[in-house]
């Protein structure tokens, strides 16, 4: 009836605010690029067009923050829930280990900014992990 993920108005308003969200976080990183340098002077200017990027990854966060809140089947929920945790444990593997490397060896440094992209990658091998030891019944 609309309240699960499968097709329904949740998954429809889901979409549409990520989608939205980041193509605002696209047209926003290109918009900085053309218009600052990497060594750009600090000012109120050039910091609020720095920012813009960030504020469309904050409402990509609230798009999936909204998801979980609007879903009303628990169990497809707690699918949801479980592709966050396993993206939050694989970003934090991945950037606690690269730090240490970062600290005791000559690794490039891991820009901050790929922490998300990190986590968003992790949501989709999460959705896998679900796949795999829930069978058919993981696939939200």
């Amino acid at each position: 009836m609309g309240m699960g993920l499968k097709g329904g108005a949740v998954q429809r308003r889901y979409f549409c605010r990520l989608f939205g969200s980041g193509g605002l976080y696209l047209a926003a990183t290109f918009a900085a690029n053309r218009l600052l340098d990497r060594d750009a002077p600090l000012s109120v200017a050039n910091v609020a067009i720095a920012l813009l990027p960030g504020l469309a990854v904050l409402g990509m966060i609230w798009a999936i923050a909204r998801l979980y809140i609007e879903i009303q089947d628990e169990y497809l929920r707690m699918l949801e829930v479980r592709k966050a945790m396993f993206a939050t444990a694989l970003t934090l593997a991945i950037c606690s280990v690269w730090g240490i490397l970062e600290m005791f060896t000559t690794v490039p440094e891991l820009p901050l900014f790929w922490v998300f992209p990190i986590w968003c990658f992790g949501l989709g091998f999460g959705g896998l992990w679900n796949k795999l030891t829930l069978g058919d019944a993981g696939c939200a």
